[in-house]
């Protein structure tokens, strides 16, 4: 049996839900789109199951995270697409792609025809096997991915209330999910291989200021050593983690952070791949004319300061809400649609504490504010211009100043001076050149978008965007 769209997206992520609405906000006729997702559930926001989901009080459950929430936007529960014509296969694999004859083979046995296919399939976590490590399937080993993860993880951690657990892992994951275990009565270690906490994201300085504050929480840090094996029970579950430094740590579960890989295998073969994703062009479409990737699997070009061009890879939800839009713009309105311009945006926000960080950590850093107080910072200086800043603690004014100071990349002549300034060099600059367009603040998010120079891009790309994926 054989079913035709006009239009089709794989996977069932942020970046499928946001392009959904795209196409809803850009009149998209009932019947002509569909959406087929491993997932069982309609298209949410992640960012909530490292956050809410796993509060102990109130915590986060659906429909409440629905897309597109996270930019203070309408909730997309599943009576919305039904209400637009959309048709969703939830829970339902996709066993094969041909791109040539632009076909999919679903688990069901049907065969669906499209004219446009938007590749939404995102990432994976790495799992320890891929490591020659044993254990993933043990009861009391977790990951945080998905909503099957996420609800795993919160069993798990209610039945080990004044216990201890092992992160493994020091970056997205590792370190929100650690200030979560904490919240939830248990006691935490930490382990990773690197000198200090988010090592691709984070200064010396910045990193010893958050591993204090989880050190006066109650964490512990084990650092520059690896996971080895587990000391398993009768029962299957890890009673150990045995570390390369010799040493063994007694736990009661363990949550795995150790990075994350795009999901390519259905087109591998078929499209032109760089960066370990699906190569596109500055409208998201790949070597396939009618196929567009985007979010986490998609490769896309930046043009550098010479105007030659290189290609980068992000994962992150910011990311992926801005590529959907743009490909579905593109898909529906090419001809009023420009190359896509972006300014790298990550968050995170653990215990009472929140950051944001915009730009490239490239260049020469400048740290400002109180490192022993709330509010504090950095920016990267690169050829002398601003091309990142990170701020703790700041305000919703104070978040759209450094974001527009990084967009609009000043030249700075005194690193002196500028450490001098510190915040202020950002508020004052917003002053005295307003941005057109202010990034949205809200309870998930903030936002932001410009170009950025690929010589910092290449170097960003590196950090985040390899195979070891964004945490």
């Amino acid at each position: 049996m054989a079913r035709a769209f006009l239009y089709a997206i794989v996977g069932g992520g942020v970046a499928a839900g946001y392009a959904a609405d795209e196409f809803v906000k850009r009149g998209v006729s009932r019947g002509d789109l569909c959406i087929i997702s491993e997932e069982p559930v309609a298209p949410y926001e992640r960012p909530a199951l490292s956050k809410g989901y796993l509060n102990p009080e109130a915590p986060a459950r659906l429909p409440s995270f629905h897309c597109c929430v996270g930019t203070n936007g309408e909730r997309l529960a599943p009576e919305w697409y039904k209400e637009h014509g959309i048709e969703l296969f939830l829970g339902t694999r996709v066993i094969s792609a041909d791109v040539t004859r632009k076909t999919l083979l679903i688990a069901t046995g049907e065969t669906i025809i499209y004219k446009y296919l938007i590749v939404a399939t995102g990432a994976r976590a790495l799992k320890l096997e891929e490591f020659g490590i044993n254990g993933s399937d043990a009861a009391n080993v977790c990951y945080l991915r998905d909503l099957a993860d996420a609800e795993k993880l919160v069993k798990v951690m209610q039945s080990c209330t004044g216990k201890t657990a092992v992160v493994i892992g020091g970056g997205y994951i590792g370190m929100e999910c650690a200030a979560s275990l904490v919240i939830n009565n248990l006691n935490v270690t930490m382990v990773f291989p690197d000198s200090h906490c988010m090592s691709r994201l984070f200064t010396p300085k910045i990193a010893r200021y958050y591993e204090e504050f989880y050190q006066s929480k109650g964490v512990k840090f084990i650092k520059g050593t690896a996971l080895t094996s587990f000391d398993f029970n009768s029962d299957g579950k890890v009673t150990a983690v045995n570390l390369k430094n010799g040493s063994k740590v007694p736990t009661d579960m363990v949550v795995i952070g150790i990075g994350a890989r795009p999901n390519t295998a259905l087109f591998e073969g078929q499209l032109t791949m760089e960066k370990g994703g699906i190569k596109v062009n500055s409208i998201f479409q790949s070597s396939n004319t009618s196929l567009f990737a985007i979010g986490d699997v998609a490769a896309f070009p930046v043009v550098t300061v010479a105007g030659e061009t290189t290609t980068t890879r992000l994962e992150h939800v910011d990311f992926a809400r801005k590529s959907a839009r743009h490909a579905v713009a593109a898909i529906m309105n090419p001809e009023k649609t420009n190359e896509f311009d972006y300014l790298p945006f990550f968050y995170s926000r653990v215990f009472t504490l929140s950051w944001q960080f915009y730009g490239v950590n490239e260049g020469e850093v400048v740290h400002f504010g109180d490192f022993s107080g709330k509010t504090l910072g950095a920016y990267w200086v690169y050829k002398g211009r601003l091309v990142g800043s990170f701020l703790e603690g700041g305000t919703k004014e104070q978040y759209e100043a450094i974001a527009h100071a990084t967009r609009v990349k000043p030249m700075v002549e005194d690193l002196g001076e500028l450490e001098k300034q510190g915040l202020g060099f950002a508020l004052s600059l917003n002053q005295k050149t307003p941005s057109l367009e202010r990034p949205p603040f809200n309870a998930w998010n903030s936002t932001a978008g410009a170009i950025v120079a690929a010589a910092f891009m290449a170097a960003f790309a590196f950090r985040y965007g390899t195979r070891r994926g964004r945490r």
